[in-house]
């Protein structure tokens, strides 16, 4: 990634447009997302977030309330969110 970086650049200092870097690169405008992949990594999240979710209905509320400081706001946020795409 960095030498690509490094590769705009030069590219750039040379004179030419970001649009004939782009191509030199064969970017397109919007890289496609494999959808299976995420499919994939979206069922491994939901594996995990299942099995914490059974591992935290196991403790008591001590052990709890001990979780819950040590994980920050944006983890709890993306927890949220991972548990509405898995209920819906």
């Amino acid at each position: 990634m960095i030498e690509r970086l490094h590769f705009i650049e030069q590219r750039k200092q040379q004179g030419l447009s970001l649009i004939n870097i782009q191509h030199e690169l064969n970017i397109t405008p919007h890289e496609e997302i494999d959808v299976q992949t995420l499919r994939v990594k979206m069922q491994d999240l939901e594996q995990d977030v299942t099995f914490l979710l059974e591992q935290i209905n196991k403790q008591d509320n001590q052990d709890i309330e001990k979780i819950k400081k040590h994980v920050s706001p944006e983890s709890i946020a993306l927890m949220q969110s991972l548990l509405l795409l898995i209920h819906n």
